[in-house]
């Protein structure tokens, strides 16, 4: 096994790393939103919740997906 090739599966952890940033800030952003929306509108919590939960769920397939396919195509 040469040296690069364990930097580079190394670099592609990293990689990894550094993306699920973004999927855990949209978390943050969906629940954090959410849960203003339902202080500010009570009536409207079960509509609210459905919608948080399908933006988290999509927002995590993006995450998996991620992690995936470099196993896939790698």
């Amino acid at each position: 096994m040469s040296v690069l090739a364990a930097v580079e599966g190394n670099v592609g952890a990293i990689g990894y790393g550094l993306a699920a940033i973004g999927p855990g800030v949209g978390v943050g952003i969906i629940f954090g939103q959410g849960v203003q929306a339902m202080a500010r509108q009570p009536e409207m919590v079960g509509v609210i919740r459905q919608n948080m939960m399908l933006g988290f769920v999509l927002t995590e397939a993006l995450a998996l997906i991620g992690l995936v396919a470099p196993f896939i195509y790698g």
